[in-house]
């Protein structure tokens, strides 16, 4: 699991020394100590030993008279340059021919190269306000630095054109160099001395960055005195100490000061607070995106450091707790921290004897940084084994980045690998936007497994994570079916499965050991922690990131703690989960009504329990427009669901509220835990918002029964009932009927609400199946108060008033008859919206006299309704009662008392009266309402025996002279008209005079012609206008 695949050899037996490797495409040049240049052809299909790697395809001997002392590509130019005696020559590609010697760099120290692109302003011939406006024109620009005994000479090229050397003398003579950037260059001069050489005004900066004071456990001046055993090919190094510089990027370098690495920037400072802490002085530095090979000497790394070595045996054995060959120690440049250790020459797999293997020097010779290997020289320090074995050219390949990816991940360093997914691009992974999306999950999860939750909910807001994964990760009284245990995590949000632990029984050594250190000892992991899944995976890829010090508390603590946050994380966590909730809450519902869905329809969807826990958990981590409608909808009842059941735990007070509204809570999910915390009202309101009537008015009916008192044991269920529209009628119908049973009024309120208007001719059906009373008040609602003038209901009200006095006759209720018949003729008197043929034809041929005599009134037939009222009932004040209703003058009903007295004066034949029976009533309404009768024949009515003092007053009345009358009014209105009109020509002749001699009888002032005057009533005293207020006063307190 390190990031770097086994070091293989690409060149074995190679008899000259190697001082320069470099590699452009397919080809490896290697550069000599003789002055010979082997080109070497690298075939990259080889993977085992079986085939050499490396094929020589040319030597070029002699190419320079000296050692190659560096080499390096210039691209623009596709030449290779060549370092040796002090000289830097361009060697072309492939032909070698011509060479360019640069004749500027004499005495040449050491070279290095940039090439990039550069954006710069077009510099045509523009006026200055143009300049500004220039646009930038990228550029291929490719510099060639040589540094040489107190000097820099830059050689440039631009797209390809050769640029002017730029030659700039130096108080120092750089022996390393490293580009940072176009226009900087990083360059030692001694071994702990470094500066910055600026190119565009040619000038250097001394770097005076101080030796950090802290260095690590693992140094040299913390081993102790054992640690030096082995250091004899360390100490022999002196004369080839030298500076080492590597470029980390564009705008840092790192140099290496004894034991200690610095970053440095373009600004001569420190970029970071962290330093690299080398066990010794590195003997070579290179580095590969992003990490930072050294070479450790002989005798300085413990063996605990190695890759695969047991920390066992530094503890027991001194004496071999350090390797004794050097070590290539790979650093990742993000944490700093050793991630791959490796013996050079590594032992071979076979070899179990413990003999001191033999000693070898390590070059690392890749004088560029490569995109993924490096290349490294080992040759015996003995003389006698470097003539017969020869050196060995060996290869560092990295791992693909989705393999350290993935590597990181299966460790459960999700932070390291966010990391190591920000310094790619997607050239060099092309789902990093897909990975990086999960390994960001999966960290989430982690920072919630140590109590950040408000970290993890964060990132699950940010990422658009999939509510019921975000559910799974709490306890069943909240999460519902959809909880998982911790081991199930991490392979939920896409992170791989933790292996099966191995059960063995342990020894009776292990057993006694741990007995005596069970106190010191840290507690075991729980079942599915991460310390218990990754135990055996760990290796030095997941410090790639995170510093080993980072890990002491937040990790440790992740690792450490027990199944179950304590009660005050819980809540915690539960108050986290709300506020994901909230989040989630609104933005579904507003993705919702988008798509014209309302919580109010959430009955019509599917319930949430009809779908599986992995329907659920495969539901798409993306944004909530890129979800269909179905999904959208599982959405909103797992959020309000967890929301609902986190309110009920730490937040009871807001659960009325959230029942109230329209909501995607899922029922089954939360109705027991309600009823177990008597939450009924809630539950009520939940149900009601989800349509399951029937549940909510049975848990009311249940509910009833604890009360005492009638109207509060009915009073909600009534309540419940008025708020349910038309589409629920049978239910309606259904709940009501125990409620008439208990009390008839109350009942009767779910039928009179004005909240819903319910259709009354399936209500009224209902009733008159309960009690025709009941039906008849119902109707008496609707015609008085509803406002209801069809001529349907009043009709039916009249009939149903019919039906109870003929069922109440029946049973012989005398009261109830009475009371019926009396509003039934009240009805039928009182209005006329009904149909009273049809009414008249229902009534029974006996009885209902009165009722009878009313609707032949409606019918026009007035004659056979005085019948009916002197004949059968012998109402004779009824009679006239219902003349003077019906009488109008100068209409049809004009002659009704004239009809009224025919019925009594000439009686029919089938009359049970008789004349002479009749003849005191028809008198009695002579008397009374002669003005209504015609005197004519009225007079020829009345029988022969009937005196003129029995019609003395008619007879008055209809011998007295209208003429007369009128005769008198007017002769009366005449002379009142008269008599005002002489006022009036008495008030319009008086007249005032006023002369000169005239006095103001308020100012006493004469009062000239010319004056304004007023005229005071009713004596005409004149006065000055101005005297008039005055002298009205005066003239009210006088009468007084």
């Amino acid at each position: 699991m390190a990031p770097f695949l086994a070091p293989h050899t690409v060149l074995n037996g190679f008899k000259e020394r190697a001082e320069a490797v470099v590699v452009q495409g397919d080809r490896l040049y290697v550069g000599t100590t003789i002055g010979n240049l082997h080109i070497y052809a690298l075939n990259r299909s080889v993977e085992d030993g079986t085939e050499s790697p490396a094929q020589l395809v040319e030597t070029k001997k002699a190419l320079s008279r000296k050692a190659i002392e560096q080499l390096c590509y210039v691209k623009d130019v596709s030449s290779l340059a060549v370092l040796s005696d002090s000289t830097v020559t361009l060697y072309p590609l492939p032909s070698f021919s011509p060479a360019t010697p640069l004749t500027k760099s004499k005495q040449a120290l050491s070279i290095a190269t940039f090439t990039g692109v550069v954006h710069n302003a077009d510099k045509l011939q523009l006026s200055p306000g143009e300049f500004d406006k220039g646009q930038d024109v990228p550029s291929v620009v490719t510099h060639l630095a040589i540094g040489c005994k107190r000097k820099m000479v830059i050689y440039s090229w631009k797209d390809g054109e050769p640029q002017e050397p730029q030659e700039t003398t130096l108080s120092h003579s750089p022996r390393a160099m490293s580009f940072l950037g176009e226009d900087v260059i990083c360059f030692g001069y001694a071994i702990s001395d470094y500066a910055l050489y600026y190119l565009k005004t040619a000038t250097m900066v001394e770097i005076a960055a101080p030796i950090p004071s802290v260095t690590s456990g693992t140094s040299i001046s913390n081993m102790g005195m054992g640690a030096l055993t082995n250091l004899g090919g360390y100490m022999g190094l002196g004369a080839r100490a030298r500076p080492w510089i590597v470029s980390i990027h564009e705008s840092e370098a790192l140099i290496a000061r004894d034991n200690i690495g610095l970053f440095l920037g373009p600004d001569a400072k420190v970029t970071r607070d962290t330093h690299v802490d080398w066990p010794a002085p590195p003997e070579e530095l290179a580095f590969i995106r992003p990490y930072i090979f050294a070479v450790m000497p002989s005798g300085t790394v413990p063996t605990s450091r190695l890759d695969g070595s047991s920390t066992s045996t530094f503890t027991s054995q001194a004496s071999t707790s350090f390797v004794p060959s050097p070590v290539v120690e790979i650093r990742s440049s993000i944490s700093l921290s050793p991630v791959q250790s490796l013996p050079f020459p590594p032992p071979p797999a076979d070899d179990a004897s413990s003999a001191t293997p033999m000693q070898h020097s390590v070059r690392l010779l890749t004088s560029l940084p490569a995109k993924s290997s490096l290349f490294l020289v080992t040759t015996p320090t003995d003389r006698a084994a470097a003539t017969a074995q020869g050196s060995s050219i060996w290869q560092f390949r990295m791992k693909p980045w989705h393999e350290q990816v993935d590597e990181l991940v299966e460790a459960g360093s999700y932070a390291d690998a966010l990391a190591l997914l920000d310094l790619l691009d997607a050239a060099s992974l092309p789902d990093k936007e897909q990975r990086r999306k999960v390994v960001r999950a999966l960290h989430a999860v982690s920072e919630f497994k140590a109590e950040r939750f408000d970290r993890a909910m964060d990132t699950f807001i940010e990422l658009d994570i999939n509510p019921a994964k975000v559910a799974a990760l709490y306890p069943p009284n909240i999460a519902g079916r959809l909880s998982l245990s911790q081991e199930e995590w991490i392979p939920l949000f896409g992170g791989p499965a933790p292996p099966k632990p191995e059960s063995k029984p342990p020894s009776v050594d292990e057993k006694q050991d741990g007995a005596e250190g069970q106190e010191q000892q840290r507690p075991p992991s729980p079942k599915g922690s991460i310390r218990a899944s990754i135990s055996g995976l760990r290796t030095g890829l997941e410090n790639i990131v995170s510093p080993t010090r980072s890990r002491d508390d937040d990790t440790a603590s992740v690792i450490g703690r027990p199944r179950g946050p304590p009660k005050d994380a819980f809540h915690r966590s539960v108050e986290t989960l709300m506020r994901y909730l909230s989040d989630r809450r609104p933005k579904v519902d507003g993705a919702l009504k988008a798509l014209n869905i309302t919580s109010a329809e959430a009955h019509r969807w599917p319930h949430l329990s009809g779908a599986s826990r992995d329907e659920l958990f495969a539901l798409p981590n993306v944004p909530l427009a890129a979800l269909t409608p179905e999904e959208l909808v599982r959405f909103a009842q797992i959020v309000d669901t967890a929301l609902f059941k986190c309110y009920l735990l730490v937040r009871p007070g807001l659960l009325g509220p959230l029942c109230r509204v329209s909501n995607w809570c899922e029922v089954s999910e939360v109705e027991e835990a309600l009823r177990a915390r008597e939450k009924h009202s809630e539950l009520i309101y939940l149900y009601n918002g989800k349509k399951m009537h029937e549940k909510a008015l049975s848990l009311l009916r249940d509910l009833s029964e604890k009360e005492t008192d009638m109207r509060d044991r009915l009073m909600p269920s009534v309540t419940y009932l008025q708020r349910l529209g038309p589409e629920h009628l049978e239910q309606i119908f259904g709940a009501a009927r125990w409620i008439f049973e208990q009390d008839v009024d109350i009942a009767f309120e779910i039928f009179t609400s004005e909240e819903v208007e319910l259709p009354r001719e399936p209500v009224l059906d209902f009733l008159e199946g309960i009690n025709l009373g009941i039906a008849a008040r119902y109707l008496e609602y609707l015609i008085d108060e509803r406002k209801e003038d069809g001529a349907g209901f009043h009709e039916r009200l009249a009939e149903t008033y019919l039906r109870m006095v003929s069922d109440a006759r029946r049973r012989g209720d005398e009261e109830t008859r009475r009371s019926a018949y009396e509003k039934l003729l009240q009805f039928i008197d009182t209005t006329d919206r009904y149909n009273a043929d049809r009414l008249y034809a229902l009534l029974p041929s006996d009885g209902f006299f009165e009722a009878k005599a009313i609707l032949l009134g409606r019918l026009g037939r007035h004659d056979s309704a005085l019948e009916t009222y002197i004949y059968r009932l012998r109402d004779y004040h009824g009679a006239e009662e219902y003349c003077k209703r019906v009488y109008k003058p100068n209409a049809e009903t004009s002659t009704i008392f004239l009809t009224l007295l025919r019925i009594y004066l000439r009686p029919s034949p089938s009359s049970p009266l008789s004349a002479s029976d009749l003849l005191a009533p028809a008198l009695d309404l002579i008397s009374r309402h002669s003005p209504r009768l015609d005197e004519v024949e009225t007079l020829d009515l009345l029988p022969p025996l009937v005196t003129a003092r029995d019609v003395q007053a008619f007879l008055k009345e209809a011998l007295r002279a209208p003429i007369l009358d009128t005769h008198i009014v007017r002769e009366v209105a005449k002379a009142r008209k008269d008599e005002v009109n002489r006022r009036l020509m008495s008030l319009q002749m008086r007249r005032v005079k006023v002369t000169d001699s005239r006095i103001c009888p308020q100012c006493h002032k004469r009062i000239g012609s010319n004056s304004v005057i007023a005229v005071h009533a009713p004596r005409g005293e004149v006065t000055h206008y101005q005297c008039r207020e005055a002298f009205s006063h005066k003239l009210k307190e006088i009468r007084r």
